[in-house]
Order: C-alpha cells, then sequence, then structure tokens
C-alpha cells in the first residue's frame, strides 16, 4: 500500500478549502496526510479542525503568501516514510474513486515514472483554439500538440483526457509524485508571490529524467476562486518576466518566446476590444510594461540568472 501526503497551499479561501478536504474525506483511499500550509490574512486554521476526526491533517502557518515558498514548507514538514508526495489547489475537488484509480495506476506503473495528474473533467473550452492550429503557429514551433513544451518556451494544455497520456509537464493543481524526487526538486522560489509557471518549471525540470501522465479515470473538478490571486495589470507583468525567466532557465529559444509574447498580448488586446473588458486591457498594458522592463534591462538580471540555475539531476 502506497503512502501518500497532499500539501495544499491556501490563502483566504475557507470555503473553498472546507469543499476540497470534503472530497479528501470521502474518498474510497483516503491520503495518510494532509498538510494544509496557510498564508491567509486570517487563518483557516477553523477549517481543518473541522475535519481532524475523518483526516490526518498538519497545520502550517506560512508568511509572505507565495505558493512555490508555501509547497515548499510542506515538503520539508512531510514524513520520511511517505512514498507519494501531492500537490492540491485549495479549489480543487477529487471524486470520490479518485484516488483509487490514481494509486491503481501507480502500482502498475514503470520504475522511470515520476509524477502524475488527476484529470480535469470539466476543463473550460481553449480560447482561441483554431489559432493555436495555424500552420505557421506550428511551424515556428509556438504551440504543438497537448501536453507539451515547446522550444518558445509555451506550455500546451491537454483538456480533459479520454485515455492515460503521456506529457511533457503537468499543472500542480491536483497531482502526485514520488517523494524521493521531489525532496530533491524543490520549487524555485524565483516564481513568488502569484507564482504563475512555478508548476511547468517544477515539472518540466523533472521531465528531463522521469516520465510523466496523465491518469484519465483519476477525475477531479476545478472552481475557480472568486478570490483571484493578482490583479490584471500585475498579472501582465508577471507573465512576461516569469516567462523569459523559465526560457533563459531551461535553454529555450528567446526570439520564439518573444513571438509568443506579442500573439498572446494581441489576443488580450482582441479580448478587450471584443468584450469591452477592463481587466484584459489592464493585463495588455501590464504585458507592455513587462517587455518595457526586460527590453530595458530593469528585469534583465533576474532573468538571466535562470540560465546558470541548477538543475535536478537523478
Amino acid at each position: 500500500m502506497m503512502t501518500v501526503c497532499f500539501i495544499v497551499a491556501t490563502k483566504d479561501r475557507p470555503d473553498d478549502l472546507r469543499r476540497m478536504l470534503e472530497s479528501l474525506a470521502a474518498q474510497t483511499r483516503p491520503p495518510s496526510l494532509v498538510i494544509v500550509v496557510d498564508s491567509s490574512a486570517h487563518p483557516v486554521s477553523r477549517v481543518v479542525d473541522e475535519f481532524r476526526g475523518r483526516l490526518r491533517v498538519d497545520y502550517i502557518r506560512h508568511r509572505p503568501p507565495s505558493a512555490s515558498a508555501q509547497r515548499n514548507a510542506g515538503i520539508a514538514a512531510a514524513p520520511s516514510d511517505i512514498g507519494l508526495l501531492g500537490f492540491l489547489d485549495d479549489d480543487a475537488a477529487l471524486e470520490p474513486d479518485a484516488m483509487e484509480k490514481m494509486l491503481a495506476f501507480w502500482e502498475s506503473a514503470p520504475p522511470d515514472l515520476g509524477g502524475c495528474a488527476f484529470n480535469m473533467a470539466n476543463h473550460p473550452a481553449q480560447a482561441f483554439s483554431a489559432l493555436k492550429r495555424w500552420r505557421i503557429v506550428k511551424t515556428l514551433e509556438l504551440y504543438g500538440e497537448p501536453g507539451r513544451v515547446m522550444p518558445s518556451g509555451w506550455q500546451t494544455m491537454t483538456g480533459f483526457v479520454s485515455h492515460d497520456t503521456w506529457v511533457d509537464w503537468i499543472p500542480s493543481g491536483a497531482a502526485l509524485w514520488r517523494a524521493e524526487i521531489v525532496r530533491t526538486c524543490r520549487f524555485d522560489e524565483f516564481f513568488d508571490g502569484y507564482s504563475y509557471l512555478e508548476d511547468l518549471d517544477f515539472s518540466y525540470t523533472i521531465r528531463r529524467r522521469w516520465r510523466l501522465a496523465i491518469v484519465a479515470d483519476a477525475r477531479y473538478h476545478h472552481y475557480p476562486s472568486a478570490v483571484r490571486a493578482a490583479r490584471p495589470y500585475s498579472f501582465g507583468r508577471i507573465e512576461v518576466r516569469n516567462r523569459l525567466y523559465f526560457v533563459s532557465k531551461h535553454g529555450l529559444s528567446y526570439p520564439r518566446c518573444w513571438l509568443g509574447l506579442a500573439l498572446r498580448m494581441g489576443i488580450t488586446l482582441y479580448d478587450a476590444a471584443a468584450r469591452f473588458d477592463r481587466g484584459a486591457l489592464a493585463r495588455a498594458f501590464g504585458n507592455c510594461a513587462g517587455m518595457a522592463a526586460a527590453l530595458t534591462g530593469t528585469i534583465g538580471s533576474s532573468v538571466t540568472r535562470g540560465a546558470n540555475a541548477v538543475l535536478y539531476k537523478r
């Protein structure tokens, strides 16, 4: 029997956290341990206490907020006898047999399997999917087959999969990893605060030595919270900064990344005009600010240091 510990980074979402913990308590094969790492302005320990009779739950208070740093704190606190370490977003909920189906996959998995993602049953339709299939987009390797990381540094979404699928990266919203790997390869805390792309960087680093998969029958639902982690303008800046860092760190194509950023900003501007969306317009302005900062060298030194980052070695 595999021992499983889930690490949950949470901030200011007590109702979402309660629903997520309820889904874990209802599992046909519940986890051995759940570690909640809380950076809320008002601690959510009372929500955790509601489940102590149904789940083994540890609570850690962590400030300042950062999904990457919170997950690393959870990894450090996990017992050494845990076989699989997992991450769950506080706005996710597993179907009752999701753990049973996931562990069945692990128990028959090849020895080079490093991590598996649960399958998002309510995955939203991908915006501008027709544009992503344009020949020029594929020729320039800006976007490609589902679950891939392209030379441009852009990752492709998988959506809901109908069969077990091998991929280049997996989101951290609902996933399990070999504990021996996670204890060595932590989340890069350059991705601070909102931590956009931290899961891409984490899983793609591990993918260099291990295989990754999405398990079709192990399903969960994502309920995007009304409590957002970043304002549109700030997210626009982060979107540029973190993408360039990822590309630099992993030796991918800087020119193709810049072209991808320009296309992404164009899509955002189209959204702003077509739907009179002020948030999209603010995000595009944030993109412009992030690009200007990168071009003038304001964030150049922090991005460049990623090229010399030490990657995980098996």
